[in-house]
């Protein structure tokens, strides 16, 4: 073993050590903080649940975790990689696999390793879980005994039961070929199909692909023993059987002449390359023999350069990884309650995936996979495990096919709201961003980007284009920006928004001519206005909302804020706008909070502060909530005589002689802001009423070290920040925003905020 090998074990071992043993706990979702919650949670309170149970069964989707539980079953007898290493050392494996249900769908799942080699006595242990699981996952069970406990199960469960290692593989291969079959401008009924390895994975592989529209007769399935053919003894099972061609015995070398697809689940090297050389043009050749393929790709292509080759290996291109598949049928086939998954749902699956893979690539997934080019063709057949749209798309189509079939026992009454969940559940932004898309919806606004050329813009004006009415307008080299949108896989067309070229605009003269008039007795000469006017986007960008070019800037992708402020004031300053603060919303688990102001004002005067409190509840309220403005300090009610402290009495004051349509408190700690028992012991009977919402603090400093560590340290994701006071006209974002910070901000801008003062 080398150093980097044994380097390698070490890091994997202490991955499944440290801090703690495993890769799984289990958390409350409910309090249990004093006497009133024990006594619901458990005895008494817990009867009243069981009793309804007991009445109807079906109440334990309401009552209980059931609904959203799901059992990954396993023995062990047939690990991937591994083999049969039993029950006990397939358990790191089967925490894996619970790991990736929570990631990828937030699905709850108990792995349960179980030590029986008999099918039909593991099939009833299985079947006696079903109180239990909304659902069963069976996994690495050797064939042919995995089609006994699946086909028992089934028969006997009226829950969804799966066995990934068969239908996931298949789903995936299937999603593959549709997609590999439609570049190469073939049809699945005219394929000839070749494969090696008739286990598992590979019957249920051959079983998707005849769903799929290809014929029996041309399908030629090999193993060991050579091609499996009528008359054929050695080492047959029933599913082998199924495939028997006419005929005596041949070899793999003997029937791959002509194929236009070889499927190899077995082992390393099995497909030689003179033997794809006889394949038909274009191959299809997936070789998903894991860790090494049938074929290494790059031999493949030495013979058949234009073979389109998918393999199980995340280190090339087009891994055919269940990951893509089995959170996600699992998602949907629960939300919808559905008795089984039949082949309705699965086909579902299949043209969810494969239609994903042909549509633009989203930035989550570029930002995942950097440096890989996500553009549907021969090296992108199938999408990114990380590519967050897999979720709504697949989960979806496979509850959709579930009502469709009528194996759904809770059918969604407005699908739309439940695709819109599952969008939410994505993106953490989605649940607090939609009052402020609806309303984005309501007029169409040109919105003007300064970064043009950035690949986070690009994604995000696409993303207007698809999600709402406004109009991007890019600031850049139209050249560049194509062919940037072409390397990322953004369809783009022309036409589809306008650009500004700052080396050759016709608009030039009229620009630095308008910017030189706002600036000339601030030392700004023609010549100086020509250079800005030629190099400075955001001065640009501004001076196209000055002449009502545009509605709203969005800048600072990169570069200091205070720097991109100080043009935005040049220009759009004056006429009763001015830059009050900086907003940034954060995104916790515990519901969203507001802090102000985090990047315009180092240490704001108390008439500022007063301002920002009375700014953030403005724009509280079009997120649809209440604002609750705390008034953050060292000092406590006057506690400290600190300057901080002053001026938020001060401030405090100045709130006190305006008619303020919101709840507000100060000067305070922040922990007694966010909770109200403690603010109630220190100072009881104020006026601020439950967990403020909004923290304005005395000066950026402690504001943006909040915000950074609620980002950092808490998974808090921001929006924003939003400029307060230019009346949406131009907003700076920091060089940390991600293409979705960009589409919340452009949705921000499109939206009135004299509507909510």
């Amino acid at each position: 073993m080398t150093e980097q090998n044994r380097a390698n074990r070490q890091a994997a071992l202490d991955y499944h050590e440290f801090p703690r043993p495993g890769k799984l706990e289990i958390r409350a979702t409910k309090p249990l903080a004093n006497q009133r919650d024990l006594a619901r949670a458990y005895s008494p309170g817990v009867a009243e649940a069981c009793i309804d149970i007991k009445e109807n069964p079906a109440e334990a989707a309401r009552y209980t975790a059931r609904q959203n539980l799901v059992a990954v079953v396993t023995n062990g007898s047939a690990v991937l990689g591994l083999g049969n290493i039993g029950a006990l050392a397939s358990k790191p494996v089967m925490e894996g696999k619970a790991v990736l249900f929570k990631k990828f769908a937030n699905i709850d799942c108990f792995d349960i390793e179980v030590d029986e080699k008999d099918p039909e006595k593991l099939a009833d242990i299985v079947t006696a879980l079903e109180p239990t699981f909304g659902a069963i996952n069976l996994e690495d069970i050797k064939a042919p005994d995995c089609f006994i406990v699946e086909k028992l199960c089934r028969e006997r469960m009226n829950i969804p039961v799966f066995h990934d290692d068969q239908h996931g593989t298949a789903i995936v291969v299937g999603a593959a070929a549709l997609n590999a079959i439609h570049l190469t401008d073939r049809k699945f009924e005219d394929i000839k199909v070749v494969s090696t390895g008739g286990g598992a994975a590979g019957i249920a592989c051959l079983n998707m692909l005849l769903k799929l529209g290809v014929k029996r007769e041309n399908v030629f399935l090999c193993d060991l023993a050579g091609l499996v053919h009528e008359g054929r003894e050695e080492d047959m099972t029933p599913q082998k059987a199924d495939y028997a061609q006419p005929g005596g015995p041949r070899t793999l070398n003997d029937v791959i002449e002509g194929a236009d697809l070889f499927l190899g689940l077995s082992g390393p090297n099995v497909l030689k390359p003179e033997m794809v050389a006889k394949m038909a043009d274009a191959p299809i050749i997936l070789a998903l023999a894991n860790p090494n393929p049938e074929i290494d790709p790059a031999a493949a292509r030495e013979v058949k350069p234009d073979a389109l080759i998918a393999t199980g290996r995340s280190d090339y291109p087009n891994q055919v990884n269940n990951v893509l598949c089995f959170p996600f049928i699992f998602r949907g086939a629960l939300d919808v309650g559905a008795t089984e998954i039949n082949d309705a749902m699965k086909i579902a699956c299949v043209e969810g995936i494969a239609e994903l893979a042909r549509a633009a690539s989203s930035a989550e997934a570029a930002a995942a996979y950097h440096g890989e080019r996500l553009v549907f063709g021969p090296e992108y057949l199938i999408p990114k495990p990380f590519d967050p749209r897999l979720l709504a798309v697949v989960a979806g189509s496979v509850a959709k096919a579930a009502m469709e079939s009528g194996v759904a026992t809770r059918p969604v009454e407005d699908f739309d709201a439940y695709m819109e969940g599952l969008e939410r559940s994505v993106y953490k932004s989605g649940l607090i961003m939609k009052p402020v898309f609806e309303a984005s919806r309501s007029a169409a606004r040109r919105i003007v980007f300064a970064e043009g050329e950035d690949e986070r813009v690009i994604r995000a004006a696409h993303a207007m284009l698809e999600e709402t009415p406004d109009a991007p307008i890019l600031i850049g080299r139209p050249d560049v920006i194509a062919n940037r949108a072409q390397r990322f896989g953004i369809p783009i067309r022309e036409g589809d928004f306008e650009i500004v070229n700052p080396e050759n605009d016709p608009r030039y003269r009229d620009y630095w001519e308008t910017y030189h008039r706002i600036m000339a007795r601030q030392g700004v000469t023609p010549d100086l206005a020509r250079a800005i006017m030629r190099t400075n986007t955001t001065a640009i960008g501004a001076v196209m909302v000055q002449r009502g070019e545009a509605d709203s800037l969005i800048c600072g992708a990169f570069g200091q804020y205070l720097w991109h402020l100080n043009y935005i004031e040049q220009v759009l300053g004056g006429q009763g706008l001015s830059p009050v603060g900086a907003l940034s919303v954060m995104i916790l688990e515990s519901g969203a909070l507001f802090i102000a102001d985090t990047h315009v004002h180092p240490e704001p005067t108390a008439a500022e502060i007063a301002t920002i409190a009375i700014g953030a509840a403005r724009h509280v309220r079009r997120f649809g909530l209440d604002p609750k403005v705390a008034l953050c300090s060292h000092s406590q009610f006057g506690n400290l005589n600190t300057e901080s402290g002053k001026r938020m009495r001060e401030a405090l004051a100045i709130l006190d002689g305006k008619s303020c349509g919101f709840e507000y408190e100060g000067e305070m700690h922040s922990d007694a802001a966010l909770d109200p028992e403690l603010r109630e012991r220190i100072f009881p009977g104020g006026r601020l009423n439950g967990e403020a919402n909004v923290l304005v603090f005395a000066n950026a400093d402690a504001a943006s070290g909040v915000r950074n560590i609620l980002k950092m340290k808490a998974g808090g994701l921001e929006v924003g920040p939003i400029l307060m006071g230019m009346g949406n006209r131009a907003h700076i974002v920091t060089p940390s925003i991600t293409a979705r910070g960009l589409l919340n901000i452009a949705a921000l801008a499109g939206t009135p905020v004299a509507n909510y003062a």
